[in-house]
């Protein structure tokens, strides 16, 4: 008889024995897609199962304070606990792993702008894939458009940064990720991202140290090529100076 690990290979959902998460496995293995803690999953669940799996997730918390010897039976303060972290986590700080894209209007560069724009500081809010616990901080972008490419507006840039962003990430990648995106979608001639995060990670355990911050960037066609407009850009980061 083939084991559950062997029917997920294959890609063979076993139907209402095997639990939701564990069928939604089977599809991205069956695809032969990623799914990290940073990646986005949308694809691959179906109408009105997003509920579902919130109510498995609350399931296991559940599991999970009793196993922390707390008496949820009786405890008034964590009576409905494991039903809001659930709904926290999949509908709130993690939506970026199960929400589509967001939608973004586009329009023509009808002026053929081509000079330095920048937006920013957008403020983030995350969760360290290695805790879950907090990442706050503020986003810069720095854009040379292309005089042929569409521009999009401001409030998009939050919309597509705070998708990247509701996810459990490590900063290192999640610029990454949010210059990739940016780079697909509007396909300038430079892009530049700044990141700035407190690690609740640090402040709150570990070395409980109130004042570190991580500082990381991304450089991307002109900005790479030209020191001069790296520079101006660095020079005229809004709130950061």
């Amino acid at each position: 008889m083939q084991s559950v690990a062997q029917d997920i290979r294959h890609g063979v959902e076993l139907g209402d024995g095997l639990p939701l998460s564990q069928r939604i496995r089977c599809r991205l293995l069956s695809a032969g897609a990623r799914f990290h803690a940073n990646d986005n999953i949308a694809g691959y669940l179906r109408e009105g199962e997003l509920e579902l799996l919130q109510k498995e997730v609350a399931d296991k918390l559940q599991g999970v304070l009793r196993s922390l010897v707390i008496d949820v039976d009786n405890d008034h303060n964590t009576h409905e606990t494991a039903q809001r972290v659930a709904k926290m986590f999949v509908r709130e700080v993690f939506a970026g792993r199960y929400d589509a894209a967001p939608a973004v209007t586009e329009f023509p560069n009808v002026e053929r702008l081509n000079e330095l724009m920048i937006v920013g500081p957008l403020r983030v809010r995350s969760a360290c894939s290695h805790h879950l616990c907090p990442v706050m901080g503020r986003v810069w972008v720095g854009v040379m458009p292309n005089e042929n490419s569409n521009l999009i507006g401001l409030s998009k840039y939050g919309r597509l940064i705070n998708w990247i962003m509701t996810r459990p990430q490590i900063q290192e990648e999640a610029v990454k990720q949010i210059a990739d995106l940016l780079e697909e979608r509007i396909q300038p001639d430079g892009l530049a991202v700044v990141l700035e995060a407190d690690h609740f990670c640090m402040h709150w355990r570990g070395t409980k140290d109130d004042d570190a911050k991580m500082v990381n960037s991304v450089m991307r066609g002109s900005f790479l090529r030209d020191p001069a407009l790296r520079r101006e850009f660095l020079d005229l980061l809004p709130g950061r100076n």
